[in-house]
């Protein structure tokens, strides 16, 4: 009986010994940080056998330690202290199920990200749809879809469904080839201009690529001065060079047909050859305005009549 009772107060001796090593060892963990400064409270549960996609934030520019300006773990979450306790969920949450106010989520990001192209943001039509950051960004991975140019479009088309249905039309900007991408032309963070564009009008957004059509010419054509899309669908069309209708009936939704009727004269008049067919027929056979009127941007040429314009 002796004996036993010597038996198992050395077993349970040899037990604190051991829970108090482990304990030991939990402690040196919880001391360490892994990834960012001051993480080693998280990182002793979300290691990278449990949360694999957590330690991620490491290979991404929010896991830069030699920047002073990195966050930690707690400038995003928040203190989180019932979390830390087992108990709930952070304070503030980031995925698609949270709970958390987007406006809370949204506050959290610009504490960091202020100014620069986020200087609209309070006032842009993506904040007051109550559309959160980490809806279009990924902030625990090394690859942000919505900042890379060959997937940004499927972020944006998300949301963007009509534009998407756009892009897939005969006439379009070269989208699927990763040449033009929607960042572009706008800036979803907000802007001063309309539509989220980059810059203050739509001309001025077109010009940044199309310098060409800017001018200035000694002969204007007035809708290109006012907005390129009274004429141009920019997320793509069906008809040539994103036109919004084909010609000519584009040009005579302002030219009314009085000069250069667009409708088949009378056969007869084909046959005795009268002077009245020689007016409609550029029009009539397909080859629309622009064959005598080339320049529709605008001209440098001396005489602002059909005859001048001719190539």
């Amino acid at each position: 009986m002796k004996d036993l009772r010597y038996l198992l107060a050395a077993a349970l001796q040899g037990l604190v010994l051991v829970f108090g090593m482990s304990a030991g060892a939990h402690a040196a963990d919880a001391g360490k940080d892994l990834v960012l400064r001051g993480d080693a409270v998280c990182t002793t549960c979300h290691t990278a056998e449990m949360t694999p996609h957590v330690l991620e934030i490491g290979k991404t520019t929010m896991g830069t330690t030699a920047d002073p300006r990195t966050p930690s773990c707690i400038s995003c979450h928040g203190e989180s202290l019932k979390h830390r306790d087992g108990d709930g969920l952070p304070d503030r949450t980031f995925d698609k199920k949270s709970t958390t106010p987007i406006a809370v989520r949204n506050k959290a990001c610009l504490t960091c990200h202020q100014g620069g192209e986020r200087i609209h943001w309070t006032r842009s039509p993506h904040q007051e749809n109550q559309v959160a950051c980490t809806s279009c960004h990924s902030i625990h991975t090394q690859h942000d879809k919505v900042r890379d140019r060959k997937t940004q479009t499927e972020v944006c088309f998300t949301c963007h469904k009509t534009q998407r249905a756009e892009m897939r039309r005969a006439s379009r900007h070269p989208i699927a080839e990763g040449k033009v991408v929607c960042s572009d032309c706008h800036n979803p963070h907000g802007t001063s201009g309309p539509n989220l564009l980059r810059r203050d009008n739509v001309n001025d957004t077109c010009y940044t690529c199309h310098m060409e059509k800017r001018g200035p010419f000694l002969h204007s054509h007035e809708p290109v001065q006012e907005d390129c899309t009274i004429c141009h669908n920019p997320h793509g069309s069906s008809n040539p060079t994103l036109l919004k209708v084909r010609l000519p009936f584009l040009c005579q939704t302002c030219h009314e047909p009085n000069r250069h009727p667009g409708t088949m004269p009378d056969p007869t008049a084909i046959n005795s050859g009268l002077s009245n067919f020689s007016t409609n027929k550029a029009v009539i056979m397909g080859r629309g305005c622009v064959q005598c009127h080339a320049d529709v941007h605008g001209s440098n040429t001396p005489n602002n009549d059909a005859a001048a314009f001719r190539h």
